[in-house]
């Protein structure tokens, strides 16, 4: 068991350190973009792939009926994690490093961004109990969504606002790149080699965080699976909580990094875009892929209800989290409290349900 939990830390030290590549590509590739936008697609994209992979490789590295469960409890937990734990990473973050104590929110964007959540979120929970089980075309109207949301942000949002290419600056480190750096995994240094960055390198930089976020996240995936059978629960359980917030590095590093610049809109739609994403299509595309080349999947009726109160639960949180930005113009300290308490709850929820009545605690010891 403390071989599978050093696994799964080094899969999350390694999903961290590629969020430094994933954020210097996006910015730069995000440049043109308007407000808001960049947040909610290429840096949700980009911060996301880890929900993507580890999807992937829950269905076709396990390859069980109840694999499935894997990737919709890692999505689930991302989604509960990203917009609840991100926030309240924002507001700390600031609040001790430049005293700011109260953040100013836009409401359109996180309404916009939010309610299209909402609806994702409660059309998984639908077709979780789906007669027959699940098929490619389900997997084909969860991405569905996903094309239309960028469509409306692109061909509407952006042709109304624009964005500045000239507001980017980069600064590319002096030193030359050292073996430090290499045990550090400093993508900036190692790729760009302290030259300035531009469109090729921006999208080298891109692929090379890939690369390592399919290394980290097979590590994670298969470090859930072994959990799992040394605990004597199912993946479902570990990966809500675990193998969720060590996927949702990225996203949280990102947005810290977007709020410290001021870019509080791109902070904030990150974490609401990254669930858009991750419900769309991370969930939908490997759906689509396996069911078409496997067949359908029928999960134990235990799992899809397991899955479900998580979904529904999902579909709670979000909506209430909506209610708590809507109301007021800034993100203070009493909406972080809110959101902590909101977390807290979930914890609990997840205990009692699964915990407690799986009775594994036991078994542990």
């Amino acid at each position: 068991m403390i071989f599978t939990l050093l696994f799964m830390l080094i899969s999350g030290y390694l999903i961290w350190r590629s969020s430094d590549g994933f954020e210097l590509a996006s910015d730069y590739l995000g440049r043109r973009f308007s407000k808001g936008i960049k947040g909610a697609t290429i840096n949700a994209v980009a911060s996301s792939m880890p929900e993507l992979l580890s999807t992937f490789f829950f269905l076709f590295y396990l390859k069980d009926s109840d694999s499935f469960s894997g990737g919709l409890g890692i999505t689930g937990g991302s989604a509960i994690f990203n917009i609840l734990i991100i926030p309240i990473s924002i507001y700390f973050a600031l609040f001790f490093s430049k005293k700011i104590r109260k953040i100013p929110v836009s409401r359109r964007t996180f309404m916009r961004d939010g309610l299209f959540l909402l609806l994702l979120t409660g059309f998984v929970a639908a077709i979780i109990h789906s007669p027959g089980g699940l098929k490619w075309w389900h997997g084909a109207l969860l991405m569905a969504p996903y094309f239309g949301y960028v469509g409306y942000l692109f061909f509407h949002v952006h042709k109304k606002h624009p964005g500045d290419p000239d507001i980017f600056e980069y600064d590319p480190p002096d030193k030359k790149t050292s073996i430090r750096d290499v045990l550090k995994i400093d993508l900036e240094k190692m790729v760009l080699r302290s030259k300035m960055i531009n469109r090729k390198s921006a999208w080298m930089l891109l692929m090379v965080s890939v690369a390592i976020l399919v290394v980290a996240t097979w590590m994670l995936v298969y470090s859930t699976d072994m959990l799992g059978k040394e605990i004597g629960i199912p993946i479902l359980f570990i990966s809500v909580i675990l193998s969720a917030a060590a996927s949702s590095v990225p996203d949280t590093v990102i947005s810290i990094r977007d709020a410290a610049k001021g870019n509080y809109e791109d902070a904030f739609s990150n974490a609401l875009g990254s669930n858009i994403f991750d419900i769309s299509f991370a969930l939908g595309f490997p759906l689509m892929i396996y069911t078409a080349i496997y067949g359908k999947i029928i999960m134990h009726s235990e799992i899809v209800n397991a899955s479900s109160d998580i979904w529904v639960v999902l579909f709670l949180i979000t909506g209430i989290t909506l209610l708590i930005f809507g109301i007021g113009k800034s993100f203070n300290l009493f909406k972080v409290l809110l959101l902590c308490l909101l977390y807290v709850a979930f914890l609990i929820f997840i205990y009692f349900v699964y915990a407690h009545e799986m009775n594994f605690i036991s078994r542990l010891f």
